[in-house]
This record gives C-alpha cells, structure tokens and sequence, in this order.
C-alpha cells in the first residue's frame, strides 16, 4: 500500500497548532449562536455553552490518541490501513465530501451575512469566487502558508473581542435570573446546538502528521480549547444581558446587532467594519477545510491536490446558484451541524476502538509471523 508522509520540510511548530485548533473553531457560527442555544435553555445557556465546549477536550484526546501509534500518517492513511483498500477509499470519500460541505456552509453563510449587512444586491456568486480565490491562494502554498494565515488572521481580528466591552455597559443584570431553570434533557439539547460553532477540533486528524514536536501536540490544543470555551461563553453571558429574552429570540445574529451602539468618531455605522473584518476570522477556517478536503479527494481518486483544490471549488459554484433563500440555508446548516457532531464526537470513538484492535492483533501476530519467516 503506497501511503505518503509529509517530508521534514512541509512540518511545523507544534505552538502553532493553537492558532490551526481556534481558528478552525472560531467563524460564522458564533455570530448566531447565543440565539439558538437561548432558545433551548434560555437563562442557563451560557452553562450549556460552557459544557458543549469543554466537552471537546475529551475527544481531542481521543483523536491524538488515534492518530499516535502511526506517526505521520493522517485519517485518510488510516482509513486504508484500518478497513482496506475500498472501504477505505469510500469512508476516505465521504470525510472529503464533509469536509467540503463544511467549506461551503461556511461560505455561503458569510455571504449572507454579507448581504444583509452591508451590500444587499451584492451577487452571491461574485462574493463566492472572491472568498473562493483566497482560500485557493493559501492552499496552493501547502499547510505552512495556511498556518500563516491562520495566525495572521488571529493578530489582526482579535481587536473585535475587545470591542465587546461596549455593550457590557448596557448589561441588565435580571436578565441572567432565574438560573438552573432546566431540566438535564433541555440542558442536554441545548449543549447539542453548540456542536456546530465548536466544530473544528477535528481537524487535528489532518494537521497531527505535519507536526514537528509532535509529543507537544496536546498541550497546545487544550490551550486552543479552553481559549475558544472562554471567549464563546463570554459572548453567550453578554448576549442573555444585553438583549431582552423576546429581542434575543428574534435576532439571528445577535453578536454583530450588538455592534450596532458603538459609535467611533466620524464612523456611524461599526457593523459596517464589522462584518467586513469578519472576513479575516472565517479565511482560516475556509483555507484549512479546504486545503483538508482536497487531500481527501487527492487520496481518493489519485491526482494532485492543486486539481482537487479546483474540483471542490467548482462543484461548490454550481451549488451555489441552487441556495436562493434563507430556509434552504438553515436546513442545511442544521443538517451540517448533526453530521459535524458524529464525524468530531461520535466516529473518532469507533475509528479508536478499531485502531487499538487492530494494534492488539498486529502485535499478537507477530510472534507467528516470526516463527513463519525462520
């Protein structure tokens, strides 16, 4: 079986991984989600936030914990050494295809952002091919430029998280009361609707063989963890203050509506610039889905990546022209959002148990194999 290993000089940094982990975590699903995990549990939501993701941790254990035994192989390698050549190719096939869904929800939810805000006759498909090249430029250069952009994009956004100290003013403290209001279920399904903003974790399956020190991996990706729980809790805390319970359930981006009272000189409108920055938070989510995706389709169908870069973007173009209202968008956000929480809660568990299975056999085999060859 012919299985391809980054070379030395395609690796990088373990540290850098905290930059890969949150902002592969960090994109268009905060803006909405203090609204749509109110819903569920009103007042207690920020707690089933807080849950939702730290539960990650655990699994991100469980990913290395996978991936550790082979070294520099990542998820689609195993795949071929776990189930064979055709289940694996099919399994390999179906985990590119997510993973460019999750390129494209992406996508198409920032153009929708873009086009309720600030420019309403903007083409959806122009606004594709821009936010499409960009990912393009950084995949073609391979992970490291994709890491560049992942820590580019954090030193130059993360002014915005600061900003949120404007509406803190306005906080109405009897919002936050009644607490633990709820029962364990509604907690539960509350703590279900995060899984789409905490996706992203499982990018570690694609990352891990491109990492130098890789005995450092966990360190950095549990301060990546614990630094996304802390910032989307923070939202979700100042979101149930700010807005009144009916004003929260009717606003479907909460986050950016709460941009609207600050006012700097000679610039009315701060959602404006906003909205606009938004686009250096989601550029290294689009880029690491992408450059992720495109291995998969080079792993399956054997043809180099800059071509399965092109494939992927293009089939997302066609799609596009079929998205023309904000129900189908949800739909398939939602839909999005339940695959995500099997592929990043729910199969790294199974892939792992088959992985020590598997180990357990090869091991056990090796005295026969030994005894056969003398």
């Amino acid at each position: 079986m012919n299985i391809q290993q980054p070379t030395k000089r395609l690796w990088i940094n373990a540290y850098m991984l905290m930059f890969i982990v949150h902002t592969a975590q960090t994109g268009v699903g905060i803006v909405g989600m203090p609204r749509v995990v109110f819903l569920e549990s009103a007042q207690d939501a920020w707690i089933s936030v807080m849950i939702g993701s730290l539960v990650a941790i655990p699994f991100a254990y469980v990913i290395y914990y996978t991936l550790k035994p082979f070294g520099r192989l990542d998820l689609y390698a195993i795949h071929d050494i776990i189930y064979g050549k055709w289940i694996g190719k099919l399994l390999n096939f179906f985990y590119a295809f997510y993973l460019s869904w999750v390129f494209f929800n992406i996508v198409m939810n920032y153009i929708e952002m873009i086009q309720a805000w600030v420019f309403n006759l903007l083409p959806t498909w122009l606004m594709f091919l821009l936010l499409a090249a960009l990912a393009i430029y950084a995949v073609q250069g391979g992970l490291r430029v994709v890491t560049g952009v992942t820590i580019l994009s954090f030193l130059l956004s993360t002014w915005l998280v600061f900003m949120i100290a404007v509406p803190i003013q306005y906080i109405e403290t009897t919002q936050y009361f009644p607490l633990f209001n709820h029962s364990f279920k509604e907690m539960m399904m509350a703590t279900l609707k995060t899984s789409y903003t905490i996706l992203g974790f499982e990018i570690l399956f694609f990352v891990y063989p491109f990492v130098d020190d890789q005995k450092k991996t966990m360190r950095y990706v549990n301060i990546a963890l614990i630094y996304t729980t802390i910032q989307i809790t923070l939202v979700t805390i100042v979101c149930i203050g700010f807005f009144s319970d009916v004003s929260l359930e009717k606003t479907i981006w909460p986050v950016l509506s709460m941009f609207k009272i600050v006012r700097l000189p000679n610039l009315e409108r701060f959602e404006f610039i906003a909205v606009s920055f938004w686009m250096l938070v989601i550029l290294p989510n689009l880029a690491l889905y992408l450059w992720a995706a495109s291995r998969g389709v080079r792993h399956v169908f054997n043809i180099p990546q800059k071509y399965a870069v092109w494939i992927i973007v293009t089939v997302g173009f066609v799609a596009q022209y079929f998205l023309d209202s904000r129900l189908i968008m949800n739909l398939i956000t939602d839909k999005l959002a339940t695959t995500g929480m099997y592929m990043s809660f729910i199969y790294p568990v199974i892939i792992f148990l088959l992985v020590r299975i598997h180990l357990y056999r090869k091991k056990g085999a090796k005295p026969n194999e030994k005894s056969t060859n003398n």
